[in-house]
């Protein structure tokens, strides 16, 4: 859960509940999971705990303290977008991790998924970055797992995400430069082509916001490398909008970035992103 470190109540903002304020320090969270968060202490108003219906007053000061409870998949946002024998494409909002973080309790979509698939042995196939919304796919056994990776390998896998970067980008682009992933914060775009044309970004232009200077692009990904799509685009000087890594984003931005697309023989999955209103 990504949130900011305080929040001051603006004048305008005076008589607001307290769990619709806090949309404002938990970008893209739930209703359910910011009433969670009340009612667990976990809210201070001018150091005091608040409860979900309290309406703020202008000038208090509102605060969330550090803690990771269990929560439940309802409360983490996340919802089954389609079903087969062998798989299910599950949604994941930005602020939620997509695989447990070992030694920590923090939850996770995979701590979930027993949950979320009690009829099955689920198996996370493959991960977004925290702020990253989308698809998430799960195995619903082995011979899902099996048959993914038969199809991520051929390069007949099709992943399509839809992000906003900064300037104008015109045209169809492929980037084809190498990825450092070695185990370090940031990816490394190398200046030599890759040999595996599966580890490609290919960009195509959606629209473009003349009045913010950005351009809604698609991409389409094979077998993702870590951080892939905003490493190339940030490469051709045009990283996405609130990515505080590779961009200018500030901590605690909306990353737009979403995983909308999925399809592979047997398989299609699809995904709206929030904050894209086209």
């Amino acid at each position: 859960m990504s949130t900011k470190e305080k929040y001051i109540v603006s004048q305008d903002s005076e008589g607001t509940r307290l769990d619709k304020i806090l949309a404002e320090l938990v970008p893209d969270s739930g209703l359910r999971l910011r009433r969670r968060l009340c009612d667990d202490g976990r809210v201070l108003v001018n150091g005091r705990g608040g409860k979900p219906g309290y309406k703020v007053l202008a000038g208090q000061e509102i605060v969330i303290l550090e803690g990771d409870k269990s929560m439940t998949y309802e409360e983490l946002g996340l919802s089954i977008i389609s079903q087969s024998e062998l798989f299910a494409a599950i949604y994941k909002p930005g602020g939620v991790h997509s695989a447990s973080i070992a030694g920590k309790d923090s939850s996770s979509v995979e701590s979930v998924l027993p949950e979320m698939l009690p009829d099955s042995t689920p198996v996370l196939l493959n991960r977004l970055d925290f702020l990253t919304s989308g698809i998430l796919l799960v195995a619903l056994g082995p011979d899902g797992a099996t048959a993914y990776h038969e199809e991520e390998s051929k390069g007949e896998m099709k992943k399509f995400y839809l992000a906003t970067v900064h300037g104008r980008l015109d045209g169809v682009v492929t980037i084809e430069n190498s990825l450092d992933v070695d185990d370090r914060k940031k990816t490394r775009v190398l200046d030599e082509t890759d040999s595996d044309t599966r580890r490609w970004t290919n960009v195509e232009v959606v629209s473009h916001d003349h009045d913010n200077d950005t351009t809604v692009v698609r991409c389409l990904i094979s077998k993702g490398a870590r951080h892939q799509i905003r490493a190339h685009l940030a490469a051709i000087g045009h990283p996405i909008v609130g990515d505080a890594l590779y961009g200018d984003g500030a901590e605690g931005d909306v990353l737009h970035l979403h995983h909308e697309l999925i399809e592979f023989a047997g398989f299609r999955a699809e995904s709206k992103a929030l904050w894209n209103n086209g």
